[in-house]
């Protein structure tokens, strides 16, 4: 995949200006944006941050005609790995931002504060913040011996990422001259988006979740208090945890390729600079407490919502989002079980079939045709 890089400091702009002779309108064009906030993190509330937010496009005579009424859509990371590396990773073909912006989606990715290249509170530059099983692999390089957080509190919360996702989906409104924006989530991405639209349906068109993380008995308000006693305000992952994750859901021959799985991972681990140094390196993020994705909410969304999970998904088992299925309130809502894939299932074999069934979603409303229902895909 080709591309060619921008880059946009402060907030969003409009690209504007003649693009490279030999454009054929088949070469990605990869922007990065900054949004300023003024954060609702509990760590840096009301402190100006910046939300680092990517924009994959077709270049060439396709963007310089681009209509304000393009499809937009905005991509929501999880629990741990940023937008850049969940939905534009580098392997060619592995890109789900890039397949949408093919099919003629205006496609942008948003970290979290606490993630990727968005700021990073101080809080998270203290290896203290991380739990005591982890620590281990930080001694003797960074702590001489165990300790205990210097932090008590969340470092961000569920409702800080909704305040971040509502600064981006306003930018992305204005430059794109759209009511609504769809959202394209991953797992802790489900109540950060299903949340968020939950809150703001005037905003959203569509969504779609990859292993939205339900919990029909899930608190609908802020815990008290946020963090259990005892839990850590940060996690990390090293490269031998993400890999033996991944491994235990695996079900079937070739589910993924090692060589892919170790360029995903040389990404995750280029984007957290400080998490590099960390002994052998690691990705770092916040420990999010989350609500307002239960029963109770989702019974009242109209959104239509396409929800797809790995047969093999360990993480969100397929029985979890059959439960959201069934609470959630809107007409239309679509299912999909896809075969011989895991909680990572945009990194698999299968992810062509994902791809394919997000982008009918966010185009028609439907999958193979069907508003509703339940159905499996792939081999």
């Amino acid at each position: 995949m080709r591309r060619l890089s921008a880059l946009v400091c402060t907030a969003l702009l409009s690209l504007s200006g003649p693009l490279a002779f030999g454009d054929d309108g088949t070469r990605l064009l990869t922007i990065d944006h900054y949004v300023k906030v003024r954060s609702m993190a509990t760590s840096i509330a009301g402190q100006d941050a910046q939300l680092y937010v990517r924009e994959v496009v077709v270049a060439g005579p396709a963007l310089r005609t681009r209509a304000p009424s393009q499809p937009v859509v905005l991509f929501v990371h999880g629990a741990g790995t940023p937008a850049e590396v969940a939905f534009d990773s580098s392997p060619e073909g592995y890109s789900w931002m890039a397949h949408l912006a093919r099919a003629g989606f205006d496609t942008f990715a948003v970290d979290m504060t606490g993630y990727g290249r968005s700021t990073r509170p101080a809080a998270m530059n203290d290896p203290c913040n991380v739990a005591r099983e982890s620590q281990d692999a930080f001694i003797p390089q960074l702590l001489k011996a165990p300790c205990t957080p210097t932090r008590s509190e969340p470092i961000t919360t569920m409702e800080s990422d909704w305040h971040d996702i509502d600064a981006v989906v306003e930018q992305l409104r204005a430059l794109r001259g759209v009511d609504k924006v769809s959202l394209v989530a991953w797992s802790q991405g489900g109540p950060r988006a299903g949340g968020y639209a939950a809150r703001n349906p005037g905003k959203i068109n569509r969504l779609v979740v990859l292993a939205p993380a339900y919990q029909r008995g899930g608190p609908s308000k802020a815990p008290q208090p946020l963090l259990a006693a005892g839990t850590a305000p940060m996690t990390t992952q090293s490269q031998a945890e993400f890999m033996a994750n991944w491994d235990r859901q695996v079900g079937c021959a070739d589910q993924y390729q090692s060589t892919a799985a170790a360029a995903i991972w040389a990404d995750l681990r280029a984007s957290d600079a400080v998490g590099a140094t960390w002994g052998s390196g690691v990705r770092r993020a916040p420990q999010v407490p989350t609500w307002g994705f239960n029963r109770e909410v989702v019974s009242t969304m109209q959104t239509p919502f396409l929800m797809v999970v790995g047969s093999y998904d360990k993480q969100v088992p397929p029985e979890r989002v059959r439960e959201l299925y069934a609470d959630l309130g809107a007409k239309q809502k679509v299912l999909v079980e896809l075969a011989c894939s895991s909680h990572n299932a945009m990194w698999e074999k299968n992810r062509a079939q994902l791809f394919r069934v997000s982008s009918e979603w966010l185009r028609d409303g439907a999958v193979n045709g069907l508003t509703q229902g339940e159905f499996k895909l792939g081999e």
